[in-house]
């Protein structure tokens, strides 16, 4: 069953989907050779694998036929929410057109950050990018996938719930998922989430100041100043540039002849963009992720 969706005109499939690692970690999967994002979306007690292609003006996503129609309501909405196709980004592009260095931003469509249909699902996966590298946080994450998922219609598996991963001992996340220290911080998050004490939810449309939400975001244990920041972002909050090895590695060699910079040098380059400053700075950070059209990710 075929679903389209349309997309406004300064959507870029490709830039969304390899926006940053999330297509890389399951339940998602990209194929950057033939732009197809591979998806399992839950419902209840059963889960679907869909996969999102792109025409010019629309994204199309293939359902399983025997989908029914709530199942088919919740892969629209899960897909809008992802792709972020109801972000208004008119006030970025005008703010960052404005800079030469930049225009690129808005003629190829950058911006939209891919997530996850959950805030949880962010967070947890936030988590395990924490002091460690990239090998290690594909490993936990498909070992938490493989162990908890829900199994689709094609044996892939979904992300699992905050009451599925509260089902299990610490020791499962210490001794399965290989999480270390963060261990007992998934096994405490599930727990606050299912029980309803923590509604990470509702941190999409929150109307407190960013500074006060970045702040709740890190009464989580296992949550700090690069975590939160990078989650402000899946929600929407731009104002922080989520700073790590790789970021002022990078930034040394764009902006500062190869020698490293200290973190108010790196401030004070994208204060210029204001409240989009952390966006601005990870679309120059990923710039290169795409040349001629073709994944370089």
């Amino acid at each position: 069953m075929e679903i389209l969706l349309r997309t406004p005109k300064d959507f870029s499939f490709k830039r969304t989907a390899i926006s940053h690692g999330w297509s890389e970690l399951p339940p998602f999967e990209i194929d950057p050779q033939n732009w197809t994002l591979t998806r399992v979306i839950a419902l209840d007690d059963r889960a679907f694998t869909v996969t999102i292609t792109h025409t010019r003006r629309a994204v199309k996503i293939q359902a399983p036929d025997k989908a029914s129609r709530r199942a088919l309501e919740k892969i629209e909405r899960d897909t809008r929410h992802m792709l972020r196709l109801d972000d208004d980004m008119s006030e970025f592009y005008r703010l960052i057109s404005r800079d030469a260095d930049f225009q690129w931003v808005e003629t190829e469509g950058a911006g939209r950050l891919l997530r996850s249909p959950t805030v949880f699902e962010d967070l947890v996966k936030t988590i395990c990018t924490t002091n460690c590298s990239w090998s290690l946080t594909d490993k936990m994450v498909r070992s938490l996938v493989a162990a908890l998922g829900r199994e689709s219609n094609d044996r892939r598996r979904a992300f699992p719930t905050a009451q599925e991963m509260a089902s299990q001992p610490e020791k499962f996340y210490r001794d399965e998922v290989r999480a270390g220290y963060r261990a007992p911080y998934l096994k405490e998050l599930a727990e606050r989430v299912a029980s309803g004490e923590l509604d990470v939810e509702s941190w999409l449309a929150s109307d407190e100041p960013t500074a006060e939400l970045k702040r709740e975001m890190k009464r989580v244990k296992g949550v700090g100043d690069y975590a939160a920041e990078n989650l402000l972002k899946l929600v929407g909050r731009y104002e922080g540039l989520a700073l790590d090895s790789w970021v002022r590695a990078k930034f040394a060699r764009l902006h500062n002849g190869g020698r490293a910079a200290k973190d108010k040098k790196i401030e004070q380059y994208y204060s210029r963009f204001n409240h989009w400053r952390g966006l601005a700075l990870w679309c120059d950070m990923t710039r290169d992720w795409m040349k001629d059209g073709k994944s370089s990710f």
